[in-house]
């Protein structure tokens, strides 16, 4: 199993637990993306994730152009705890829009052979 695929069915299992836990907490997913339930679980899923990607760089300190001083402390633990945070909300928001790892690798590649295009054709 790659560790892609490892991750996701990690968050599938913990979809499912929470589930068992606190019914109707995910409705059946994968989720109708036409629909107003369906839409709005998305957008929670995926605001959630921003969010904690905000968490993220609240452990950034010397990003300020017109900061003079630094400061080089960076909890690089905590840092990376709340993008992998960010993360779970994502792959969550992938999983119950009904995408596999195979989709979000398929459509990673694409993305990415489109950007180099871009660089490469001066887009």
């Amino acid at each position: 199993m790659c560790k892609l695929e490892e991750m996701f069915k990690l968050r599938k299992e913990f979809i499912a637990r929470l589930e068992e836990k606190i019914p109707g907490s995910y409705p059946d997913i994968p989720v109708d993306l036409s629909s107003k339930k369906g839409q709005q679980l998305c957008r929670s899923l995926a605001l959630k994730g921003v969010e904690e990607m905000f968490e993220a760089l609240q452990h950034l300190k010397n990003w300020k152009d017109h900061k003079l001083t630094e400061n080089p402390e960076v909890k690089q633990d905590e840092f990376l705890e709340e993008i992998v945070d960010a993360f779970n909300y994502f792959f969550s928001l992938i999983i119950a829009s009904g995408f596999s790892h195979e989709d979000l690798y398929k459509a990673y590649i694409d993305k990415d052979k489109k950007i180099h295009d871009r660089l490469t054709n001066k887009y």
